[in-house]
């Protein structure tokens, strides 16, 4: 009894300490589960959506349709395969619950689950497949969009594989997408699919691409976005377009010189609500505002409903009184929901969910709202909203896992750049932060150039707060989230004021004592990582830096990346501003690099091509510069594979742990 008495508080104390959260480590990145796409049921009872989640074993990623009450209760999950699912939708009838699958073959096709019972059928065989989907209101038939099917395609995959491929002929101007390949001249179409046997016709033609299928509600038309000018690859003119659920000739509703889309029918169908801008030539730097157009006769002109609000929306609908337009608002470092009037009477802005959280998708059925949720220091999650701005979570498949870490402290910061113009960035501070010690400091740069950082999970800023690192992530100017003129203010002058804009950025947190100045690194992904190519000719401040999937010589991009069309918009034709192209590229000013730099990139890199970061590797190289070059086979822009994953994570850190600890 006397030993059993000293083990006991023994074995309490070592059940505590087995119990104390650790730090985030790359292995809990790859073990967050992603949730996506919520859906309201017609009855609005229930919400499916997407549950996504590795598998470092198979080394791939799965994705499997789940259902949790709206009332609230456990999920259910409806799907397990070794294939991935996506894309749930119910019928209007409320019977089936449709999806995309590759479970036959490696071609995506609708799969139907009857709510009855009994196991998933497939719907569709359409020989290219099938993409994004909607029901039409009657629940007899589905549209769908495929790709022209190749006719030299034979139906036995197993013997194509043996024959020696036939040359690619090319004609196209855009002859070539990031994990798409080359483009030919076969072309996505919209087709109908009956429920009852499966049979699909095509109802769209011609040398264009046609998206975003949207049934109207008296189930006649079908609305969709397509660019049908004269040389489609030279622009981004898309239009909304309407046409027969019948097929036929299809009748343009927009005449906007910017790209319109994303369509959305008012309840009524006497309307559609959209997504537009009217300045293409300022490319991605223009600020997407909502609009909505008349459906009956011409169309007339459309309606501006967010006109004076700088700020870029997306993903409209309208509410189920057809009065008002939920949307999406990125606004300072947050993503919002808001809605505006939908007969543009009242042109003010209600902000439905606001607060430092980045909504990331919604579906609206009614009057009842599900959001998809992150913030700072949780994944996303799915919310019911009430109605009267209250939010009750509906699922927590991360909730175990983040028991049992310590995440860092995520910190907005707001300071000025050159010039007294305002930043907004934030600080991701290692658990257990001191401000009584400084620590070696990471600047981590987004892409875009137009995007931001907001106030959802960010997985790399906590993986290197981790591993002991005080992370600083700016929004600098061509940041969207700002206004565009903030945006636009790099506009063919790339690597100077965002430039600037981030070096502020770490000297605040030097400032405010939580970075030490004599160990510091910088890195990003995309254009991050151009950026980072950027900072390392202009400075040696940095003792390490990681170029990601980055470009340094803009007249070998043109022509190689698949930006040709904004390359001439923003820096004009390079053989006529071949200045212009040298002065921007940073391979200009490599010779002034001092600073140790991993290069990483995909193989099959088509949006930044592998070359780019061959050539800054091998100038490196070349200069001396402690440099190391990673290849990831089979990987385009987007690094896919865990194994990859984790491997990319752990070279991050491996290297800042060589140069800053």
């Amino acid at each position: 009894m006397k030993r059993l008495s000293i083990f006991l508080p023994l074995l309490l104390w070592a059940n505590l300490v087995a119990q104390e959260p650790r730090n985030f480590t790359v292995d809990d990145a790859l073990a967050l589960k992603e949730v996506s796409d919520p859906q309201l049921s017609p009855d609005g009872e229930w919400v499916a959506y997407v549950l996504r989640e590795l598998d470092l074993k198979e080394d791939t990623a799965r994705s499997d349709i789940y259902m949790v009450p709206f009332a609230g209760g456990d999920p259910i999950r409806l799907t397990s395969d070794p294939k991935s699912d996506s894309h749930p939708r119910w019928s209007p009838d409320g019977r089936y619950l449709a999806f995309l699958s590759s479970r036959k073959d490696d071609k995506s096709q609708i799969w139907l689950l009857d709510r009855r019972g009994g196991e998933p059928f497939q719907l569709s065989r359409l020989k290219s497949g099938a993409g994004g989907f909607e029901w039409s209101p009657d629940s007899k038939h589905l549209v769908t969009v495929s790709k022209d099917p190749d006719p030299d395609e034979p139906e036995d995959q197993s013997e194509e594989k043996k024959k020696t491929k036939p040359p690619l002929v090319i004609t196209r101007l855009q002859f070539k997408r990031d994990g798409e390949g080359y483009l030919t001249d076969r072309r996505n179409h919209l087709y109908t699919v009956a429920v009852e046997g499966g049979e699909a016709k095509q109802i769209t033609d011609g040398p264009y691409d046609d998206s975003q299928p949207r049934w109207s509600p008296d189930g006649k038309n079908i609305a969709f976005v397509s660019n049908r000018t004269p040389e489609p690859d030279s622009n981004d003119n898309s239009d909304i377009f309407l046409v027969s659920a019948q097929g036929g000739e299809a009748r343009q509703l927009t005449t906007n010189p910017g790209p319109d889309r994303r369509p959305a029918w008012s309840p009524d169908g006497r309307q559609i609500t959209y997504v537009s801008h009217d300045n293409p030539e300022m490319v991605w730097y223009a600020v997407d505002h909502l609009a909505v157009i008349d459906v009956e006769g011409d169309g007339g002109a459309a309606r501006w409903l967010t006109e004076d609000l700088d700020r870029n929306v997306s993903s409209p609908a309208f509410s189920g009184d057809g009065r008002h337009v939920y949307f999406l608002l990125e606004d300072s470092g947050n993503v919002h929901l808001a809605r505006v009037s939908a007969d543009g009477s009242d042109s003010e802005i209600e902000r439905v969910v606001a607060g430092d959280r980045s909504l990331e998708d919604f579906h609206a059925q009614g009057d009842s709202l599900v959001l998809q949720l992150s913030e700072p220091t949780f994944p996303a999650r799915l919310f019911a909203h009430d109605g009267e701005g209250r939010l009750r979570p509906l699922t927590s498949h991360n909730q175990k896992l983040l028991h049992e870490v310590r995440l860092g402290e995520v910190e907005n910061l707001h300071f000025q750049s050159a010039k007294g113009v305002e930043i907004e960035g934030f600080a991701t501070k290692p658990p257990g932060f001191s401000a009584d010690r400084r620590y070696p400091t990471i600047l981590w740069i987004h892409g875009g150039p137009v995007a931001q950082y907001d106030t959802g999970f960010n997985t790399i800023w906590q993986v290197f707060a981790g591993a002991g690192y005080l992370v600083v992530s700016a929004n600098p100017r061509g940041s969207s989230g700002y206004g565009e003129d903030f945006s636009h203010a790099i506009w063919a002058d790339w690597g100077n004021k965002d430039y600037v804009d981030v070096m502020a950025a770490v000297d605040h947190v030097i400032e405010k004592g939580y970075a030490d100045p004599d160990n510091l690194g910088v890195g990003g992904w995309s254009y991050g990582g151009i950026l980072t190519n950027y900072v390392i000719t202009k400075t040696g401040r940095f003792k390490a830096a990681i170029s990601g999937a980055s470009e340094v010589d803009y007249l070998s991009c043109y022509g190689t990346d698949h930006y040709q069309s904004e390359w001439e918009r923003e820096l004009g034709l390079p053989w006529e501003n071949r200045d212009l192209y040298l002065r921007m590229s940073p391979i200009s000013y490599i010779d002034q690099v001092v600073t140790p730099t991993l290069v990483l990139c995909g193989e099959l890199d088509w949006n930044v091509p592998l070359s780019q970061s061959e050539q800054l590797y091998q100038s490196l190289r070349r200069l001396g510069v402690e440099t190391t070059l990673i290849i990831y086979p089979g990987q385009s822009h987007g690094i896919r594979k865990p194994t990859y994953q984790k491997d990319r994570y752990e070279r991050f850190i491996g290297w800042f742990d060589k140069y800053l600890k």
